[in-house]
């Protein structure tokens, strides 16, 4: 009888160790996510957006819109090496633990990290090979401190899913129909949940970032969307069995006609939403689809609005037991999101030169005799300010953004 007892108690020690080890991370139960403790959680958050994907409309510039076009306009201003420094001045300062501990207080419990795959890569990021896993382990970090959950958001994927400036590519959603690309995101992902597989601070991974935009949303790509989340997935479950899997629709990720039946009993799916009337009628169709397949949904990004409107969209979430993240958390010169800082004096300089025609080496010589303020030791001065203007201490909320999300 006491070696029975003796084994029931044995039997019983490693079920509770390991209930314990699978409550160490937040997990999809229905249509909702739970924290380890198993409390039901409602996610409201924002995007650290601009940081390790720099984006053109954030620079203040239109047609120089991707990262390597950025990059381009100014290493013909200043050179490689005093590039090199602002890239680096920029990765250190623009998102730093002050940023993620005035969030916590805010009232965010979660941030939507968008990445570019290259800086994770040997691949080109910024005009080098940057191999930037210390940017992502110090963001996580930093979450972790201030209990504040990070979402890996690959916005940037080999090969490309868009074919914008988003994902910085060559013009094509090379990445739906390329089995190279394709094996190495499922790689790269990989690695990627192999490194946070026993991280409880990172709440799952956002495979790809809007998918298939509208340009080429014909039948012909769709198809390949959701068998590439499963080989992703799949790849992702040989090494961490824990974290939720993020599935974006297709068409900026908006279209949720690709999905069928759930493949993985960890699965959320999210949605975006611009620039709509903040209205029921707009998201009905999510609300149907997590209904139907018993399923978390997420508004993984909306915002880039008035006050009013954000208010108005947040509060329709909110009713709706929808998870959030608006886009973004900080810009330049612009009240459209939680965080401001100032526009840098002669910025518009830079602005003037990168939105040239520069096709030719004759046109660059051309534009830097003509145009005003563009000589290398002014833009340097102007994009150390831009660094400088950007870092927390001086930065200011916009209070009615942050009102209309509900943040304190």
């Amino acid at each position: 009888m006491k070696t029975l007892t003796r084994t029931v108690l044995f039997l019983l020690l490693i079920f509770t160790a390991c209930r314990q080890e699978v409550n160490r991370f937040a997990y999809v139960k229905g249509k909702s996510i739970y924290g380890p403790d198993g409390n039901e959680l409602h996610l409201t958050g924002v995007n650290l957006g601009n940081w390790l994907l720099p984006e053109g409309y954030m620079f203040k510039l239109s047609q120089c819109s991707s990262p390597r076009k950025i990059d381009q306009a100014i290493r013909e201003l200043i050179g490689n090496s005093a590039t090199t420094a602002f890239w680096d001045d920029y990765l250190e300062h623009y998102i730093t633990e002050p940023d993620i501990q005035w969030l916590a207080e805010s009232g965010a419990n979660i941030i939507r990290l968008p990445f570019d795959y290259r800086m994770l890569t040997h691949d080109d990021f910024l005009g080098r090979d940057l191999q930037g896993y210390t940017y992502l382990d110090r963001a996580i970090d930093w979450c972790g401190k201030y209990d504040i959950y990070v979402l890996l958001d690959m916005h940037a994927a080999p090969g490309g899913q868009t074919g914008d400036n988003i994902d910085d590519s060559d013009g094509y959603p090379w990445l739906m129909v390329d089995e190279g690309m394709q094996q190495e995101v499922c790689d790269l992902w990989q690695d990627i949940a192999r490194r946070y597989a026993t991280n409880p601070t990172v709440i799952g991974y956002n495979l790809l970032n809007e998918p298939i935009p509208h340009y080429f949303a014909g039948d012909s790509l769709k198809p390949y969307l959701e068998p590439l989340y499963q080989r992703i997935t799949s790849a992702i479950r040989e090494v961490d069995p824990n974290h939720i899997v993020f599935l974006g629709g297709a068409v900026w990720e908006t279209d949720f006609s690709v999905f069928h039946e759930p493949f993985d009993s960890n699965l959320a799916y999210t949605f975006h939403k611009y620039w709509m009337p903040p209205e029921q009628n707009q998201i009905q169709e999510y609300v149907d689809f997590r209904d139907k397949y018993n399923v978390p949904i997420l508004m993984g990004e909306s915002g880039e609005n008035d006050d009013a409107w954000v208010q108005a969209f947040r509060e329709l979430l909110d009713e709706n037991k929808i998870h959030w993240t608006f886009w973004p958390y900080k810009k330049m010169d612009n009240t459209r999101g939680p965080m401001n800082f100032p526009k840098p004096e002669g910025y518009d300089h830079f602005v003037a030169y990168a939105e040239s025609d520069r096709q030719s080496f004759g046109q660059i010589r051309l534009l830097k005799d003509s145009l005003p303020g563009i000589q290398p030791e002014a833009i340097k001065s102007v994009l150390n300010q831009f660094v400088e203007n950007s870092k927390f201490e001086n930065c200011f909320p916009n209070p009615g953004y942050c009102a209309a999300l509900g943040f304190k």
